[in-house]
C-alpha cells in the first residue's frame, strides 16, 4: 500500500519527504523516478502504551510513501508522471501557501487555490483521454463481435464519461460491486483517495505574541479550502515544512514536546499527515502490548479478527481461536490491566468480531 507525494516544483514536497522517511533526496541525473521510502506512523497510543508497559522492544507501523517527479509541464506532457501515479494506492498533493521571494514559483504568485485546481484538473484530464480512448477500442471491437461484457463496459464509459466532463473527480462516481470488476485494472487516477497538504510559512502555523489568536492564518486557509474538499471528497491539513525541520532535529519525544508546547501546536503535523495517510488507504491500526513488546500494526479497515491475526503471523490466522480484546480508551481510564479486569472490560471475541482502530489484541490460537 503506497501514498504517492506529488506537487508543483517547489511546494517543498521534498522536504516533507526527507523529515517522514528520514532518507536523504539526492539529485538525479538523467529522467526524474520516483523514490520509495517508508515512514512510520506516528500515533500518540503507542507512544502511551511504550510509557505504561515499558517493553524491552518497540516496533511502530509504517506506511509505504513515494516522492513522484515534480508536476511541470514537460513530465505532464510526457505522461510519464501519470502512470506513476496510476501505481500509487492513494495521494497525498503538496500546495504550495507560503510566501518566499528567495523560492520561485512556476506561476509568478502564490495562489494555493489555483495550483490545486490546476493539478486536480490535470489528473481529471488524465482520466477523461483515459476513458475516451477506451470508449473507441471498445466500440471498434462490437462493430467485430457483439459482445456483452462489453456492451456493459461501453455504456459504464460513457456516464464515467459524462461525469469527467463536468469536472468532477471519479471518487464522486459510485460503482456497484460488477461495475467495479469491470474497471479494477485500469489506471484511473481520481478514484484514489487524496490528501491535500497546504505547506504555509513558519508565521502562519506558530505562536507570534503569546495571544490565544495563534494559527489564526493556516485555520483560515483550512477553511477556504473546505468546499472544495468536500465537493471533491478529499482531506486537508496544514504543515509548515520549516518548523517540521527544526522539530525533527530534536533529540528526544519530551524535547519535541516541548517545542511543540511552546510554539502553540498540539500535535505534529507528520502526526496528522500520518493518520490521513493510513485513512486514504483504507487501513486502522491495531496494538499487541507487554513486557516484551509493544508493537503497532496495520490492517484493512472492516477487517475480523482472523485478518488482523493473520497480519501478526499466517499461524495465527489459520489456528485462530479466540481473541481477547482490550479498548485503548478504556484501559487508560482503568490504568492498568488488572484494574480493567476487575471492572469487567476485558472481552473475548470470536471469529466474527471486526478490528477496530486502536483496539489491543492477544490471539488465542492452535495449529
Amino acid at each position: 500500500m503506497k501514498v504517492g507525494i506529488i506537487g508543483l516544483p517547489q511546494t517543498g514536497k521534498k522536504t516533507l519527504f526527507q523529515i517522514l522517511t528520514g532518507s536523504e533526496v539526492k539529485e538525479q541525473s538523467g529522467p526524474p523516478k520516483p523514490l520509495p521510502g517508508t515512514a512510520e506512523i506516528l500515533d500518540t497510543r503507542f507512544d502511551r502504551m511504550v510509557a505504561m508497559y515499558s517493553p524491552k522492544k518497540e516496533v511502530r507501523a509504517r506506511v509505504d510513501l513515494v516522492l513522484l517527479p515534480k508536476m511541470e509541464q514537460e513530465n505532464i506532457s510526457k505522461g510519464d508522471i501519470f502512470r506513476d501515479i496510476a501505481d500509487m494506492d492513494a495521494i497525498c498533493h503538496v500546495v504550495r501557501a507560503f510566501e518566499d521571494d528567495a523560492i520561485y514559483h512556476s506561476a509568478g504568485s502564490i495562489d494555493p487555490f489555483r495550483d490545486a485546481s490546476m493539478v486536480n484538473g490535470e489528473l481529471i484530464m488524465h482520466d477523461q483521454i483515459f476513458v475516451e480512448k477506451r470508449i473507441e477500442r471498445i466500440e471498434q471491437l462490437i462493430k467485430k463481435k457483439k459482445d456483452e461484457e462489453q456492451q456493459k463496459e461501453l455504456v459504464l464509459m460513457k456516464k464515467m464519461l459524462e461525469h469527467l466532463e463536468q469536472e468532477k473527480p471519479l471518487r464522486l462516481f459510485e460503482l456497484v460491486p460488477e461495475e467495479e470488476r469491470l474497471i479494477r485494472s485500469y489506471p484511473l487516477i481520481t478514484r484514489k483517495e487524496m490528501i491535500i497538504a497546504l505547506n504555509v510559512a513558519e508565521d502562519d502555523i506558530t505562536l507570534k505574541d503569546g495571544s490565544n489568536n495563534n494559527q489564526s492564518n493556516s485555520h483560515e486557509l483550512l477553511e477556504k479550502f473546505k468546499d472544495i474538499c468536500e465537493s471533491n471528497k478529499m482531506a486537508a491539513m496544514v504543515v509548515s515544512a520549516k518548523v517540521e525541520s527544526e522539530i525533527a532535529l530534536l533529540e528526544s519525544e519530551d524535547e519535541k514536546t516541548e517545542f511543540l508546547k511552546d510554539i502553540g501546536i498540539e500535535e505534529s503535523a507528520l502526526k496528522v499527515l500520518t493518520r490521513l495517510c493510513l485513512n486514504a488507504l483504507g487501513l486502522i491500526s491495531f496494538l499487541t502490548v507487554g513486557a516484551d513488546e509493544v508493537r503497532q500494526w496495520l490492517v484493512r479497515r472492516g477487517s475480523l479478527a482472523p485478518v488482523a491475526a493473520g497480519v501478526i503471523h499466517s499461524d495465527l490466522q489459520r489456528g485462530f481461536i479466540r481473541a481477547e480484546v482490550i479498548k485503548y480508551d478504556e484501559l487508560i481510564s482503568y490504568g492498568s490491566e488488572a484494574e480493567l479486569k476487575k471492572a469487567g472490560k476485558f472481552y473475548v471475541q470470536g471469529k466474527d468480531y471486526i478490528v477496530e482502530d486502536g483496539d489491543i489484541l492477544n490471539i488465542r490460537f492452535k495449529v
